[in-house]
């Protein structure tokens, strides 16, 4: 087995649970105590986790409204069964029982993208009269979502909910989450609102006007420089969001790129393939053999426990303010301004964890390849290494009548590519100031249950649990399969250095063929003159 990479960072002391006093107050819980929430895209990665630490952490409260589409043949309430059958919310279930924590949640039935949310009267009359925190999650997270819906899901969404937000009684806070990566154009972002890139409800208008070919034909020249709908939307979103400030109790929060949960409830868990993930699972399978990536460049992420640690610490600090007119309604949960991990560092990581500790089920060659600064050079090697391949053993799987793969799972990876590219050959840099005071102001206690500080991660112990996870919930490979995958690996192992041998040979005996004709005919050439002499 190869040796151990080694990825380590200088973190600030970390506090333990010998260093708790009993006695200290979470004051972050009891902000919490007795009031009634509503959250919106609370069926998505980062609002599951969110849901699970109010529960684990702020149990006091009294109720959570969750905004839940109809599904046909499930009700909503049948769906918030179904969210808590997930294993993110096993220990909140063996801590506090399922009972209770299933009387503290209910389903509102509704839909960000329909007038007034979709939500009855009966059930409005609920939300005026009993919230008082709102946290509006709910957000299409595909970069390549055509731009009216978008429009309608990210920015027309949140316009919604400002609408109902100006209605609720007892309101004290609405936070927004954002992205850290809505505003492109600015290479070091600060926690305080930018110019949108253009008049949100402008935009608006035009959707409900235009239909959806007629949008998608001007869609380029409407986001201009900014590569995606997503960071396009949310900018407008943030800028609604702006225009309510000395109207409601608003606020910003804008998280980096969310991975996999670092430390609770459960290492690496995550219900996604979006981010390092998706490269881990792609590498791991061997069909992942090129990008295209400046590979001394990194990216900002945050494991989603710490940035929901973040959003709640930042929501105590706003709740509590004695003059709230003094606190920046705008925080960041970001890394790279105290960790900063390369691409390359994520690759090679991935990469050892997956041959040596955990490969993957079926893979379909060793894992290898590189990231290409040139893209030219990438360009070739897509066509080598992915395109050909995929094409040759599709064709097998025809003639032996069995539905191609590999070229569907080649165009995902291409489209994928097509966003992953632009963020991995730019740096951004986050301000984070705010998560700086924030630390200064929590006591032991606090520190310990909501981590916000710069965190010690073993890279190779991280990943290794994000790829257990991935092999569990996402590929559903047990644990059982592990020895089979190692012995798979190997003989994938020997299978790449055979063939990678055999072309060594065959472009070898090529050239010895090409240089020996050559110096033959050459010789021939003379002797014929001397012949006839």
């Amino acid at each position: 087995m190869a040796s151990k990479p080694k990825f380590s960072f200088e973190s600030e002391p970390q506090v333990t649970i010998e260093d708790v006093d009993d006695s200290a107050e979470d004051r972050i819980a009891t902000s919490f105590a007795g009031r009634t929430l509503f959250i919106t895209g609370g069926t998505g990665f980062l609002g599951k986790v969110l849901l699970e630490k109010l529960l684990r952490s702020c149990g006091q409260l009294k109720k959570i409204y969750l905004l839940i589409r109809p599904k046909k043949g499930k009700n909503p309430q049948e769906r918030i069964k179904d969210i808590f059958t997930n294993v993110l919310f096993d220990m909140v279930k063996q801590q506090r029982g399922e009972s209770q924590i299933l009387s503290q949640v209910e389903a509102i039935e509704g839909d960000v993208l329909l007038p007034g949310l979709g939500i009855s009267d009966e059930n409005l009359l609920k939300l005026r009269e009993e919230v008082s925190i709102v946290y509006h999650c709910a957000a299409t997270i595909r970069f390549d979502e055509p731009l009216r819906k978008a429009v309608f899901m990210n920015t027309r969404g949140t316009h919604y909910m400002l609408q109902l937000a100006a209605t609720l009684k007892h309101l004290d806070l609405f936070a927004y989450v954002s992205t850290a990566y809505c505003h492109l154009h600015i290479k070091t972002l600060y926690e305080k609102p930018y110019d949108p890139p253009a008049n949100p409800h402008q935009v608006m208008q035009a959707c409900e006007w235009l239909n959806d070919d007629e949008v998608a034909t001007i869609e380029k020249k409407i986001l201009g420089d900014i590569p995606n709908t997503y960071a396009y939307t949310k900018s407008l979103a943030e800028a609604l969001v702006v225009e309510k400030f000395n109207e409601l109790p608003a606020v910003i929060l804008r998280p980096s790129i969310v991975i996999p949960i670092w430390k609770e409830p459960l290492p690496g868990w995550t219900d996604n393939i979006n981010g390092p993930t998706g490269l881990l699972i792609g590498a791991g399978k061997g069909v992942i053999r090129t990008m295209y990536c400046n590979s001394s460049g990194y990216g900002d992420f945050l494991p989603v426990d710490i940035a929901v640690n973040g959003m709640l610490v930042a929501s105590w600090r706003f709740l509590t303010a004695t003059d709230r007119s003094q606190v920046n309604q705008v925080a960041h949960m970001t890394s790279s301004s105290e960790i900063k991990v390369s691409w390359n560092e994520i690759i090679e990581c991935g990469r050892w964890v997956i041959e040596n500790k955990l490969p993957l089920n079926g893979v379909a060659w060793y894992p290898g390849g590189s990231m290409k600064s040139n893209y030219y050079v990438h360009a070739v090697c897509m066509v080598l290494f992915h395109w050909l391949p995929a094409l040759f053993v599709d064709a097998l799987l025809i003639l032996l009548r069995y539905p191609p793969v590999l070229w569907r799972v080649q165009k995902r990876i291409n489209n994928g590519f097509q966003v992953f590219e632009y963020y991995a050959n730019n740096v951004w840099n986050f301000d984070n100031t705010e998560a700086v005071k924030m630390r200064a102001q929590m006591n032991k206690k606090e520190r310990l249950t909501y981590i916000i500080e710069k965190i010690d991660v073993d890279l190779v112990d991280y990943f290794t649990q994000c790829v257990l996870c991935a092999r569990r919930l996402i590929l559903k490979e047990s644990d059982e399969t592990i020895p089979a995958a190692r012995r798979h690996m190997k003989i994938m192992w020997c299978v790449d250095k055979l063939v990678k041998g055999l072309w060594i040979a065959l472009i070898a005996y090529g050239l010895y063929r090409y240089i020996f004709s050559n110096y033959f005919t050459s010789n021939t050439t003379l002797a014929q003159p001397l012949e006839t002499f």
